[in-house]
């Protein structure tokens, strides 16, 4: 939870408000008390809609459905008044996290809870489905977990089942991966109570797995998938829950079982009437204890607090409280992380500090014990040497100082370590995640901090919506590198069908990759594809690699993990195939080489990172030459992939820090359009930071610009860096240009073969 801001209200509709609990594009919700001392979930609509009286009439309707249900797990309407001039919706506030948030945190629940959860889910639609209503929106951010069960919220887009939705033609309502069918092909409209338990059932999926059944990713690629796939359940050992999920995901809405048939099937005792939270995992029973230890923290009423430099800070026991009420609580002590470590880059070790005295951080959000290790080293090494090279500069306007924070590459790890960094005042930017389940889980906490994260390795195809924008994708997502891995298998006379073996050992990574492969070709090309999926854990790739070729398939590329592209390698070795094949780069592992052998030979590879000087063993990129040597030099190795594009985007983030310090310096004059050097050897062609308000580039006391001036001036840089030229699109922040590089497999080594094929005009 926020603190209120000066413009917050200081009352609403007999609570007085303690802060805020969220906000987004149609209005804010905060936490409020009444005279009598009961607290509440309070949402306000913004004036700018309250005035649009669809909207107002979509709220109203809200309001209604609201108060029609009557059941213990649905979070009930506690007042409300939609025809004021600030239209409010208050409900009874629960402080127990959501569903989204112990999954990212904590893992997948065991079968026990998925049971509990399941059947007290089901009583909970059943009284939203008993009055004629359908909630439409049943999602894991959706449910609250409390000791005594879940809760569900949230009945903004809640209708009556016969009622004609007040949306236009063809939108889809709900949130995709877990909306029904229905839905996804946007017949909305039509959608019943079958929907609902749709939605259940990929709500109790995610649960027992940790993802959702459908996948993740680009909205229409999850809508494709809901419609045509079957459900993703690899993970669900409970025969009966298998098979109950199974029935709940039925594409045919008359084949899944009612609500209320789910209460009486789920098999399973559900926590009684003051119960303690053992129907839940330790870890998450403490998440639940701690937010509601936190409450006992609330102090009395305050006035409005004013978030103006000027104002004192809260009171001791009112920030502890919103700290535990935003984070949960979670302890930061020692063995949280298993690497931690704060260096300044000098030759005594000391730290760097600012002109003021205070350190000016970079931080590194890293997977440095996990199944990417070597990857996050390499980030790890590259975001040291580029501090290095801007510390060495004689004309520095200050020092800059690294600190490394591990997640070993899991999600719950990574929300902590992302919670850490957007506390430390002295970080201006972090580098990372490595992987892109750590980055998922990450960004709300950066984004809610408006901390600039850049991340050069995780390349998923989207990332959840978010409000302040502080997420930079300084890398091509698995999509962009479809278009080169498509030019140069197919662009070529003999190679007319190219085969796509998706293999989910790889994971999102590898389904994401052979999907956008797949849709590309035909795009791009005139061939066509013979696609194949295989599940996880598919030890015999022959069968598959027989059904690819006899398709016709005159071209292979294989996405998925080096083990499984070894399997391939020697499947396809196995044949009288001579046409070229092709891995996605999570192939590109020692692992492939050795367990592939000889077969391996003249594979190729389409890769997001650069070969400077060592990942071949061969001379490596132009101007690569001085990064290399530096690198030899400090660590004793060549440099690693992903180690020259962290380096880069270091020096991105330190050159747009130098050019906000030296305007402010100037009285305001910002950086000139002519190009300039950067402090890690690349060029700029100069930047001015837009967006945000006025205030937004304003220094602090020390002179350290503020996080988010700096996140604009990123968001409105060009960096000329070792491995390509950054620069991120206005939309999305991704990375704008294809640029990628080409391996080959060669006497047991990864040869460099120079840039990528680029995409035709």
């Amino acid at each position: 939870m926020d603190a209120l801001r000066p413009n917050d209200p200081a009352r609403i509709g007999g609570h007085r408000l303690l802060g805020r609990l969220g906000a987004g594009g149609m209005g804010v919700v905060y936490l409020g008390r009444t005279e009598a001392g009961a607290l509440a979930a309070i949402k306000v609509i913004l004036p700018e809609h309250a005035g649009d009286e669809d909207f107002r009439t979509r709220f109203r309707r809200e309001a209604e459905a609201a108060r029609r249900v009557d059941s213990p797990w649905a979070v009930p309407v506690t007042g409300a008044d939609t025809e004021s001039e600030t239209p409010w919706l208050a409900t009874e506030f629960v402080p127990g996290p959501t569903l989204s948030e112990v999954v990212a945190r904590c893992g997948p629940l065991p079968t026990r809870s998925v049971h509990v959860l399941g059947r007290l889910l089901s009583r909970a639609l059943t009284a939203v489905h008993g009055p004629g209503l359908v909630h439409r929106d049943v999602k894991p951010g959706n449910v609250l977990l409390t000791a005594d069960g879940p809760r569900l919220i949230d009945f903004g887009i809640a209708r009556a089942a016969e009622a004609t939705a007040l949306t236009a033609t063809g939108l889809v309502v709900g949130t995709p991966g877990f909306l029904p069918p229905e839905q996804a092909t946007g017949a909305g409209a039509g959608a019943g109570p079958e929907g609902d338990v749709f939605s259940l059932g990929c709500l109790l999926a995610y649960a027992a797995t940790g993802r959702p059944p459908f996948g993740s990713g680009a909205v229409d690629a999850l809508l494709y998938r809901t419609v045509h796939d079957e459900p993703d359940l690899a993970g669900v050992d409970d025969p009966a829950l298998r098979a109950l999920l199974g029935e709940c995901l039925a594409k045919d809405p008359a084949a899944r079982p009612a609500a209320a048939d789910l209460d009486t099937r789920i098999a399973e005792d559900v926590p009684g009437d003051g119960a303690s939270a053992d129907w839940l995992p330790e870890d998450v029973a403490r998440m639940i204890a701690e937010r509601s230890a936190a409450m006992l923290a609330l102090p009395d009423i305050e006035a409005t607090v004013n978030t103006s430099a000027t104002t004192s800070a809260p009171a001791p026991a009112r920030r502890r409280f919103l700290a535990l009420a935003a984070g949960g609580a979670v302890a930061l002590g020692a063995g949280t992380f298993a690497a931690v470590r704060l260096i300044g880059d000098e030759p005594d070790g000391r730290s760097g500090a600012s002109p003021a005295g205070r350190r000016w951080v970079i931080g590194v959000h890293a997977d440095l014990t996990g199944a990417q290790e070597a990857a996050g080293r390499a980030q790890e090494r590259g975001v040291r040497l580029a501090v290095d090279r801007f510390n060495s500069r004689t004309d520095k306007p200050f020092k800059l100082a690294v600190k490394v924070l591990d997640d070993g590459g899991d999600p719950a790890r990574s929300v902590r370590v992302a919670e850490e960094f957007a506390r430390d005042r002295d970080v201006l930017a972090v580098i990372g995640p490595t992987g892109d389940a750590a980055t998922g889980a990450a960004l709300p906490a950066y984004d809610e901090a408006v901390l600039p994260l850049l991340t050069v390795s995780s390349l998923q195809i989207s990332y959840p919506a978010r409000v302040n924008a502080a997420f930079f994708q300084a890398s091509p997502s698995y999509a962009a590198l479809s278009m080169p891995i498509v030019n140069r298998l197919l662009l070529r006379p003999d190679v007319e069908r190219l085969g796509v073996l998706i293999d989910r050992s790889g994971g999102q990574a590898a389904y994401q990759a052979g999907y956008a492969t797949n849709l590309m070709t035909p795009s791009l090309t005139t061939g066509t594809t013979h696609p194949r999926v295989v599940p996880a854990g598919t030890t015999d790739l022959g069968p598959v690699i027989a059904d690819l070729l006899g398709h016709r398939s005159d071209a292979l590329f294989y996405a998925g993990d080096a083990a499984g592209g070894a399997r391939a390698a020697r499947a396809l070795a196995a044949t009288p195939f001579k046409g070229p094949s092709m891995a996605q780069h999570t192939v590109m592992r020692t692992e492939f080489l050795e367990r592939a052998g000889e077969t391996a030979e003249g594979w190729e590879f389409v890769a997001p990172f650069t070969d400077a000087g060592g990942v071949s063993g061969e001379p490596g990129v132009p101007g690569a030459a001085d990064f290399a040597a530096a690198h030899r030099k400090r660590f004793g190795a060549a440099p690693a992939a992903w180690s020259a594009e962290a380096y880069d985007v270091t020096g991105l983030v330190a050159q747009e820090v130098a050019a906000l310090v030296g305007s402010a310096t100037k009285g305001g004059a910002g950086p000139t359009g002519s190009p300039t050097a950067t402090p890690s050897g690349g060029t700029s062609s100069g930047s001015t930071p837009s967006g945000g308000t006025p205030s937004a580039g304003t220094p602090s006391a020390d002179g350290r610009p503020g996080r988010a001036a700096l996140v604009a001036a990123i968001a409105a840089s060009r960096y000329k860096g070792i491995s390509r030229t950054y620069a991120f699109d206005e939309e999305r922040q991704q990375l704008v240009g294809q640029d990628a590089h080409l391996y080959r497999a060669e006497g047991g080594r990864y040869r460099y073969l120079g840039p990528a094929p680029k995409p035709k005009s």
